[in-house]
């Protein structure tokens, strides 16, 4: 193939790329490297290259003082820029120490969020870490913004290895509390009520995976699932009159209902069984809010999940007291155990360090090449099947973290387990025993004897 640089009007120049006959008839290879221009090294995907004003105000392209003279002179540019010519590498230093000049850090996000080749950047890391390291590579997404979180998830699920520890490995762990407390709840999954403050990342990412489990459990649609989880944000109940002004995550979430402004009032009309916080807003479950809660339900569910502990919805003392002793309760920080009536109750933690090792060797041990939203459920089950009875009369619903060893080592078995199942494991055969694998596989920090 030929590949020639031609000049049209209009101050835009065209990279032709059009196959060539070669000898025998066939066509040359546009890509191969004995045989490409220097065009074609430096941009052989494209096809047109724009100049002039065109070319400035495209931000993907746009090297600023960057072009040479000789890329002036081709793309039109003289007049349009200064004169001085300035290298990417001095560029970076001149950006950087502007950044760093601003004292405010929100001043610092404006700056750095008027960059944005943000998804061009992530794209060209998850592209190479692949050809590099092939399809069994796994990438974990950590504290993303919730408009990036989703839009990522959604893009490299279906051809990378990645999971987003905000969306499910906070809702696996959730999740398996839930489970865990039907034990003392009575009753399904499907049985119950759910109402969550917070419409985020992780409150949407938490519901959804209730839903899929309660559809998984009843064969019910999980468009009806859906129907028993409420949830609240700033502006109140997320109901279907605000559906046009939602965000594209919360309107799976707009049900038929009559606006509430408040929690309370959203309490008092949904009367849930469960009460789950995911706001990043502490003392939002106040002394009235708990009160309703325990007016129709003899033990109420209370997910206090926000952290750090000073934004915690509600502290387990509060929780306790004013329930009089009745609430499950369950929190993102720690709290130590309370004392009431002369009984003690020991707080669970809803910690994701449950979930994502675990999770993250079950997918190693297996070679595994997706993540299945099955594998969060069949996490989310081993996890709740680690409390026992003992832990249970504590009002416990999490096990122990100090037996987080022989925890991940279940929650390994399951979800490798399930990859098997669901054929995309790619580790063969399969282990006989996956839990004694899983323990096998573990790093262990012990002397070993010698002989």
């Amino acid at each position: 193939m030929e590949s020639t640089l031609k000049e049209q009007r209009g101050g835009e120049s065209v990279l032709d790329l059009s196959p060539r006959s070669t000898v025998g008839g066939g066509v040359e290879d546009v890509y191969g490297e004995d045989r490409a221009t220097e065009d074609q090294l430096v941009t052989p995907w494209t096809i047109s290259v724009a100049s002039g004003y065109s070319l400035l105000r495209d931000t993907h392209h746009n090297k600023g003082l960057a072009f040479t003279e000789k890329e002036r002179e081709a793309h039109y540019l003289r007049g349009l820029l200064p004169q001085a010519v300035i290298s990417q590498e001095l560029q970076e230093k001149k950006l950087m120490h502007s950044i760093r000049q601003y004292d405010v850090p929100l001043h610092k996000y404006m700056a750095m969020m008027e960059l944005e080749e943000y998804y061009d950047f992530l794209h060209e890391f998850m592209t190479a870490v692949k050809q590099n390291y092939g399809e069994k590579v796994l990438v974990q997404f950590e504290d993303f913004a919730n408009h990036n979180a989703f839009e990522l998830l959604a893009k490299y699920g279906t051809t990378h290895l990645v999971f987003n520890d905000d969306i499910q490995g906070t809702a696996s762990v959730v999740l398996s509390g839930l489970v865990a407390s039907l034990k003392l709840l009575g009753g399904t999954l499907g049985d119950h009520t759910f109402l969550f403050l917070g419409a985020g990342e992780a409150g949407t990412g938490i519901a959804e995976l209730i839903a899929l489990e309660m559809s998984k459990q009843t064969k019910v649609p999980l468009e009806e699932t859906r129907k028993k989880i409420w949830l609240v944000d700033s502006k109140g109940l997320i109901v279907h009159s605000r559906k046009e002004s939602l965000q594209h995550f919360k309107k799976p979430w707009a049900h038929e209902h009559e606006p509430c402004n408040t929690l309370l009032d959203a309490v008092k009309a949904i009367k849930p069984t469960a009460l789950i916080g995911t706001s990043g807003v502490g003392k939002t479950f106040t002394k009235e809010v708990v009160e309703a809660m325990a007016a129709f339900n003899k033990q109420p569910l209370i997910m206090a999940l926000s952290n750090p502990t000073s934004q915690a919805e509600c502290t387990a003392e509060e929780a306790y007291r004013w329930t009089e002793g009745r609430a499950i309760f369950a929190s993102g920080s720690p709290f130590d155990p309370v004392e009431y009536n002369g009984k003690t109750y020991v707080p669970g933690q809803a910690n994701n360090a449950y979930i994502f090792p675990g999770l993250g060797f079950g997918l190693v041990i297996s070679g595994a090449i997706r993540v299945h939203d099955d594998m969060l459920l069949a996490a989310s089950e081993a996890l709740a099947g680690q409390v026992t009875q003992e832990h249970y009369d504590k009002g416990m619903i999490y096990p122990p973290f100090s037996n987080i060893r022989k925890i991940s080592a279940h929650i390994a078995a399951n979800v490798a387990a399930k990859a098997y199942e669901l054929g995309v494991a790619t580790r063969l055969p399969r282990p006989v025993d996956l839990v004694k694998y899983a323990e096998s596989c573990m790093y262990t920090p012990n002397y070993r004897t010698y002989r």
